[in-house]
């Protein structure tokens, strides 16, 4: 049976320990950090058989309703188009979709389904907030602004990353169990930021694992490579991004090597790259960032803890 959400009171346990700091942390010990998260993965197994019968009368979904997390599900027969408040939402052949939270969502959403014969479909989505890792330091942030030396490098760059983002290349993966690109220490967390004299910094848009120079990474999911920089860009280094469908996209940083060029297509758990510190890194590890359309997403929330 298909759970429609998941309850609140066992969602925040887990999530509160999630955010947690964790410069020890390893995959091995998510099961102790993230208990609730097990809870969210069944619902998302659930998701996996959903039914594709001409039946289907309602919107049913499931995932990690929560800043940062994910929803999958099936729309009701003769769909036509279906939105997450004001974004659409693409509707795959068999009436199935993707759709996520970003980090600051608000805490409500609707998701709405607009049917052939004019009628709607909507249900009201809770998203549970999140207890983010927020650390408060007594000194000014040091003034923004860069050298036009660095803005005529970096420009053809950020347009690089958008134009890849926003290609669309069927990809499958996002119908799949994500698996952890590479096993290490977790050296930053989702979410996390320095606030400075009620300045708040840019909040961390990845998840950092450290597992040691030149490791081996994994696609963690099927997809289409969109970008692989061989060039170093001026922050993220060797860069690859992969399209894993529905417009959600993974992002590698800071590499040491490529395996894979733009257009190959990649099946799960394909060696994709080597860990390195290219860029602007202050060691070697991987940064591994998720985005649905403009919403940035925490990659835990994607990955089964007892892997």
């Amino acid at each position: 049976m298909l759970r429609r959400a998941i309850p609140l009171a066992l969602l925040l346990p887990g999530l509160a320990a999630l955010t947690a700091c964790g410069e020890r942390t390893t995959p091995e010990s998510a099961p102790e950090l993230v208990p609730a998260l097990a809870v969210m993965l069944a619902a998302a197994d659930d998701a996996a058989a959903l039914p594709a019968s001409a039946a289907r009368k309602q919107l049913t979904y499931s995932g990690a309703l929560t800043q940062g997390g994910w929803i999958n599900g099936i729309a009701p027969v003769g769909t036509r188009s279906l939105r997450l408040g004001e974004t659409e939402v693409p509707l795959a052949a068999d009436g199935r979709f993707f759709a996520a939270f970003d980090r600051d969502a608000g805490g409500s959403a609707e998701l709405v389904a607009e049917l052939a014969d004019g009628s709607q479909h909507s249900e009201a989505l809770t998203i549970a907030p999140r207890a983010w890792n927020i650390e408060h330091i007594n000194v000014a942030r040091r003034p923004g602004g860069a050298s036009e030396a660095f803005l005529e490098r970096r420009r053809p760059e950020l347009a690089a990353i958008y134009a890849a983002r926003e290609k669309d290349s069927g990809a499958q993966g996002w119908r799949q169990s994500f698996i952890w690109p590479v096993k290490g220490r977790i050296s930053g967390r989702f979410g996390s930021q320095r606030i400075y004299r009620g300045e708040p910094g840019s909040y961390h848009s990845g998840l950092d694992i450290a597992p040691g120079a030149g490791t081996p990474f994994v696609a963690p999911a099927d997809g289409v490579v969109v970008l692989a920089a061989e060039q170093e860009f001026s922050l993220e280094g060797k860069l690859l991004i992969i399209d894993h469908g529905q417009g959600l996209n993974s992002a590698f940083l800071h590499a040491s090597a490529l395996a894979v060029k733009e257009g190959d297509r990649v099946r799960q758990g394909q060696h994709i790259g080597n860990v390195g510190a290219s860029g602007r890194a202050t060691g070697p590890h991987l940064h591994w960032s998720l985005k649905w359309r403009d919403a940035r997403l925490d990659p835990l929330l994607f990955l089964d803890p007892q892997a």
